[in-house]
């Protein structure tokens, strides 16, 4: 077996960036990102930090992928857009650059919309969530269908096609008939992607502060199969564990993270990955104002980068690419991972180039991997 220590490291060039903004006009009940309430006071400061942080960082690659996420990103004014708009032309951005911005529909407003398609924006994710009424109240979220229509009107009619909207589920006292009123509205929106999360009671959230629990987990598995055939009946893509999209409306941004590259994050609270460290900035406004974006690291063994690369390759239907692998680490994929037993048992999936994931069992993914990294 070939040691970890003659490991020859492939060149994997810095092409994407995250930008956070943490300011909301509402704080969702379910939240642990980093986020405070919209303050126009502190939102220009924030914004002069974030310009040095860039400054100071960035070291002029091309970049391919800009995702501008929160947060509300669409809770800055027009004001404040532009100015976040001026300080993100420090980037060095491709001609066939995604951009995508966060947003939720109560506050993307048309002319914000049209400061969007200024910039370059051309792929916005829409927090929806839920349409129903009583789940909204545990959420501690406001927005109306008719909110979500015009605001996905508009930016259809400003040529931003490429949208995403967000959809939660296994909420406390959700029924199957509700998910699947949630799931009509999203398919009668015509939007390309859609992306599906699992409601987590996470610490320090209201929902976890007011002794919210999870659903039964039988429930949830049925919420998910019924999302995952719902959605590919309607030609969606199952691409990701989470996310489903129409032919060549992969999330491009996203794909980065799962194929384990390499991006920068700026922001309170942002995480990065450049070489063998991994970061996230301090998630403290009051210290990020300062101007002291202390940073927790981790500098990654060869180890740890090829079990990040597995977990984050497999979470995709393509699936771990042997060849690509056996580049970036000179390392075969069967001398670092035990997975034979699981091809066996029809788990994974194997052919000459590829190593993935059994679709019938994405649900179970954390369980597949655990134990099986030498």
């Amino acid at each position: 077996m070939k040691a970890l220590n003659d490991h020859v490291n492939v060149v994997n060039a810095v092409n994407a960036v995250y930008i956070h903004i943490p300011f909301c006009k509402q704080i969702c009940a379910y939240c642990d990102f980093c986020k405070v309430y919209y303050n126009e006071k502190i939102v220009d400061k924030y914004l002069d930090i974030l310009s040095m942080e860039i400054k100071a960082n960035y070291k002029g690659e091309l970049i391919t992928s800009l995702y501008i996420g929160g947060g509300t990103p669409s809770s800055l004014n027009i004001k404040e857009l532009k100015k976040l708009f001026s300080i993100l032309k420090t980037f060095n951005l491709s001609s066939c650059c995604e951009i995508t911005f966060e947003a939720n529909p109560d506050s993307l407003t048309l002319p914000k919309i049209e400061l969007l398609k200024e910039f370059g924006v051309n792929r916005v994710s829409l927090g929806v969530e839920t349409i129903n009424n009583n789940i909204q109240k545990t959420l501690d979220r406001k927005t109306s269908k008719e909110q979500v229509i015009t605001c996905i009107n508009s930016l259809k009619k400003r040529n931003i096609t490429n949208i995403n909207v967000d959809l939660i589920y296994a909420i406390v006292n959700e029924s199957l008939d509700d998910l699947k009123k949630d799931l009509d509205f999203l398919l009668s929106l015509d939007v390309p992607h859609i992306s599906t999360y699992s409601l987590i009671i996470e610490d320090h959230t209201k929902l976890k502060i007011n002794n919210i629990k999870n659903i039964n987990t039988n429930l949830d598995r049925c919420m998910y199969d019924l999302i995952r055939d719902t959605l590919k009946a309607h030609n969606y893509e199952h691409y990701e564990i989470s996310n489903f999209a129409k032919p060549n409306y992969y999330s491009s941004h996203n794909l980065k993270y799962w194929e384990n590259s390499f991006y920068y994050g700026f922001g309170v609270g942002a995480s990065g990955y450049l070489d063998k460290l991994r970061y996230t900035n301090t998630k403290s406004l009051t210290k990020y104002l300062d101007n002291n974006i202390t940073k927790e690291s981790e500098t990654l063994t060869l180890k740890d980068e090829i079990e990040y690369q597995i977990m984050l390759n497999l979470r995709t239907k393509w699936g771990i690419n042997k060849n690509t692998f056996l580049k970036r680490y000179n390392l075969e994929i069967n001398r670092v991972y035990n997975y034979k037993k699981l091809v066996d048992l029809n788990i994974l999936k194997e052919d000459d180039n590829f190593l993935y994931v059994n679709e019938d069992y994405f649900y179970v993914l954390d369980e597949i991997i655990i134990g099986k990294i030498k």
